[in-house]
């Protein structure tokens, strides 16, 4: 395939589109009924079967799947093939050290593949770019699905990882690239690192493709005017499959594309559960139309945007997240809540489970201030020493670098009904 030219599917008609979606849907839903435990209770105590799905809107008569389903049925519950037909997992953060794992068969990756280079495509990359990939690798899907996906490019991949802020700035430097796929908060670490020792006015990256993690407008402004380049937006989550499931095109810059011919979108109204029109403010919902491994039905995201019409694509776009309906924070792009970092606390006998979370700018990093209590008797060198344990329990169970203060016992205000955990002092710094 030429490396430019989009896929017959990314410009059919409407009508062509939904009738793929149409029979997909279908596919899908038998496949999860007859192979998954999971989901065939869930639509049996739902009253719902797939044979009466007969029309897209009748989508919303099946049961959503929750991040707790994936809890509750860890590791491989939710599992809808065979174990040896599994060749990948992957696993997310979950609130209480529990992951949410993910599987794929062989399919499962050719089609991930397919959809990150799909999206690579829409950013201008072709198999003449060279493409440093700088999400973390491991169990998280940022670093092995942009990875593939520059391979199915045809592009020549340069897997630096996360981290090593010096190093990443010697490879562009060195190696040159054309692209950089990265978190937009550690892009702008990376921008100081060159700015520093080599300068960027004539750095070779012309394009970067940012994820896992919310950013503004503001920040793709900064990172534009400073590299010299343009940046654009890929969106994707685990659970439904990893990077790659919507990307901005160049030509539009308006907000990443749905590939809708792999992943079926719906905004819900996030406390009734009631289909929203497109256009209107709700919780993003996804269901996986062409995955085998793990199908995920009406899967809630928790990410509140809007659906919009297709610009550059036939496909519906997605407006900027501007929150998320439950309190996960995401600091470097790693998922963290609350109950994390409580957990965390209750773990270390000297402290108190009274604590405060401030989310703080530290240069263009989001990051996190722990402050909590130690017992009476305890004394300030330990206040000391328990501020070091806690910090790196939360670096080992968490995967954040953050701050703590350990005060003296009563120094944190006591709450008198539900307790607020986390302060924003971003804006007010």
């Amino acid at each position: 395939m030429n490396n430019n030219a989009m896929e017959k599917i990314e410009t059919v008609s409407v009508d062509e589109l939904r009738s793929v979606q149409l029979q997909r849907i279908k596919k899908t839903l038998q496949h999860a009924y007859q192979n998954s435990p999971v989901y065939k209770k869930k639509f049996d105590d739902a009253g719902v079967h797939p044979d009466e799905f007969k029309s897209l809107e009748d989508l919303a008569k099946f049961p959503f799947t929750t991040k707790q389903d994936l809890r509750d049925n860890y590791p491989f519950g939710m599992f809808s093939v065979p174990q040896e037909q599994i060749v990948r997992v992957h696993a997310s953060s979950g609130t209480t050290g529990q992951p949410t794992v993910v599987g794929y068969t062989q399919n499962d990756i050719n089609t991930w593949s397919d959809v990150v280079a799909r999206s690579l495509r829409a950013a201008g990359l072709t198999s003449k770019d060279i493409i440093q990939v700088s999400y973390g690798y491991g169990l998280f899907t940022g670093g092995l699905g942009a990875h593939y996906g520059v391979e199915r490019l045809g592009a020549t991949v340069i897997p630096m990882s996360g981290g090593q802020t010096e190093r990443q700035a010697q490879l562009i430097h060195d190696f040159k690239p054309t692209a950089l796929m990265v978190t937009p908060s550690y892009c702008l670490n990376i921008i100081e690192a060159l700015e520093k020792k080599f300068g960027t006015a004539k750095s070779s990256i012309k394009t970067g493709v940012f994820g896992a993690e919310p950013w503004t407008n503001e920040m793709r402004k900064e990172i534009e005017d400073r590299l010299g380049i343009n940046a654009l937006d890929i969106y994707g989550l685990s659970e439904v499959m990893g990077p790659g499931v919507a990307m901005e095109c160049l030509e539009s810059k308006d907000g990443p594309t749905i590939w809708e011919d792999h992943f079926y979108p719906e905004i819900i109204n996030p406390e009734t559960g009631e289909v929203l029109a497109d256009g209107e403010l709700g919780e993003l919902v996804f269901t996986t139309i062409t995955k085998e491994g793990m199908p995920v039905i009406r899967y809630r995201t928790r990410d509140l945007t809007r659906l919009l019409p297709g610009t550059a694509r036939t496909m519906r776009r997605m407006d900027k997240i501007v929150g998320r309906s439950d309190d996960m924070m995401i600091i470097r792009g790693v998922n963290v809540f609350p109950s994390q970092i409580e957990e965390q606390i209750l773990q270390i006998q000297q402290l108190i489970p009274n604590y405060q979370i401030q989310i703080c700018k530290q240069g263009h990093l989001d990051t996190l201030h722990i402050r909590t209590e130690m017992r009476k008797d305890s004394s300030d060198i330990m206040a000391h020493q328990l501020a070091n344990q806690l910090k790196s329990q939360i670096k080992t169970m968490v995967g954040i670098t953050v701050s703590v203060e350990v005060l003296p016992e009563g120094s944190l205000p006591r709450s008198e009904g539900k307790a607020q955990r986390v302060f924003d002092i971003r804006k007010s710094a």
